[in-house]
């Protein structure tokens, strides 16, 4: 099964990061958080993935086409221009890199892909947010309800701290930074049929969070699963900031391989 990744943002609100350098490619623990996404679907079987690049592509695409000299043990005969391989320890991985424009939006990205994805169905997430999600669970939600579409739905904690106060102002309870209102949000990690390109009507302005999903959710094409765990997506350096934390503290839930 197929692995889209949506990488072509501008990540505007990471500046201090995306003025260099797309924001997949900004780094958790010396790696680009698009790799962590990646080596989570590998640990769990997927290793074929499609890359809809879009600003600041060229990054990405240099990445992936030195990857594997860089995981690489070499002989460099300088006189011949050869290389030796005499260790590898790359990932199975297949990378497609497909342009979908530098204006273009989630939903025209993916139709751009439609070709790619051929009559199959596929798993498609955002290129900034990680997980210690179960995605072979996920796959049985998805094939159990048999609709177009699985979206994963997260509880985030919430910024601060809680305060539940009682008679008298006093203060009963403490919650630090407990989950939000109850509320349930997206979290990407998708499971789509290929119907779902049929939601897909608009151009390249087309937002997937917007009319696609609104209309599938209206026809009972789009069901939530819902995600109990660890997610949490990088929109802000206090968010990387913490991601590398928890990397070099070796406590980064998402690190399931």
């Amino acid at each position: 099964m197929k692995v889209l990744l949506l990488a072509g943002g501008f990540g505007t609100r990471l500046a201090e990061e995306t003025s260099l350098r797309p924001k997949p490619m900004v780094e958790i623990g010396g790696k680009p958080i698009l790799w962590h996404i990646m080596k989570l679907y590998s640990h769990h079987g997927f290793n074929d993935f499609i890359i809809l690049l879009g600003y600041k592509g060229f990054y990405i695409k240099e990445y992936f086409a030195n990857y594997f000299l860089h995981q690489s043990d070499v002989t460099i005969d300088i006189k011949s221009g050869g290389i030796e391989i005499l260790n590898n320890t790359s990932e199975p991985w297949r990378v497609t890199l497909l342009d979908t424009g530098l204006h273009t939006m989630t939903g025209g990205r993916l139709k751009r892909a439609q070709k790619l994805v051929g009559n199959e169905p596929f798993m498609l997430t955002y290129g900034d947010g990680v997980s210690d999600i179960d995605l072979m669970d996920l796959l049985r939600f998805h094939k159990m309800h048999g609709k177009a579409t699985t979206i994963t739905s997260v509880q985030p904690e919430g910024r601060f701290g809680a305060l539940h106060i009682g008679e008298g102002n006093r203060v009963l309870h403490f919650a630090e930074k407990p989950k939000a209102d109850g509320g349930w949000v997206n979290a990407g990690f998708f499971v789509c049929e290929p119907k779902v390109f049929e939601y897909i009507t608009g151009g390249d302005e087309t937002i997937f969070e917007q009319d696609p999903l609104r209309n599938m959710a209206r026809d009972g094409e789009l069901h939530a699963f819902q995600h109990n765990g660890f997610w949490k997506a990088m929109d802000a350096l206090r968010d990387k900031q913490v991601l590398d934390s928890l990397w070099e503290d070796n406590l980064a839930p998402w690190k399931v391989w």
